[in-house]
């Protein structure tokens, strides 16, 4: 086409602030602010038709970005789907609070989690996976299952990682509880 379009789409929070004031002749005060959806686009070209072509922008309330479809239907193509329906959520008020926590925050949470529960919450969103496989956590899950972590191990952790150094490491210790029970197996069998 001999241009290249950009764009970007601002998605503030919807934020309610309240006040009530109990002294005598003051009634309480309620105040709202509404944020706006804003959709903005450029054309980038060294064509001529399209060198002195400005800016686009559509300020949205939420409100009327859900009566909007045109402005949906655009959100859709350029963003997906997903981003869609996240801008739905948001324009309704309906928010994710676990997914806006810090990154910091979220890992001391996951840490707590059985390993079973922290694969079962790396397929939620990409947001945890990424979590889910980091090495600062699987840093924390060593150091909480080990009573030391030696500068071998530290060492070991930062050439393969902290995820694979624990698994591997009870991929063989599983290895070796076999091991072991299929000895006193036959133990037991010899004597019998």
């Amino acid at each position: 086409q001999g241009h290249i379009s950009l764009w970007h789409l601002q998605l503030p929070e919807l934020l309610e602030a309240s006040s009530q004031a109990n002294l005598p002749g003051i009634c309480g005060i309620h105040k709202e602010i509404n944020f706006k959806i804003i959709f903005r686009w450029w054309k980038i070209s060294l064509r001529s038709e399209y060198r002195s072509a400005k800016p686009g922008e559509t300020k949205e309330s939420h409100e009327d970005f859900l009566d909007n479809s045109h402005l949906q239907v655009q959100v859709a193509v350029v963003f997906g789907a997903k981003i869609l329906d996240y801008v739905f959520n948001l324009c309704k008020g309906k928010f994710d609070y676990l997914e806006r926590l810090s990154d910091r925050l979220l890992l001391k949470i996951i840490c707590y989690l059985d390993l079973e529960d922290i694969a079962s919450l790396s397929q939620t969103s990409s947001k945890f996976e990424k979590l889910c496989k980091s090495d600062l956590l699987w840093e924390q899950i060593v150091q909480s299952t080990c009573d030391t972590v030696t500068p071998d191990m530290r060492a070991l952790a930062k050439n393969m990682g902290w995820r694979q150094m624990f698994l591997t490491n009870n991929i063989q210790l599983q290895r070796q509880t076999r091991k072991k029970e299929q000895r006193q197996e036959n133990q037991a069998e010899k004597l019998a």
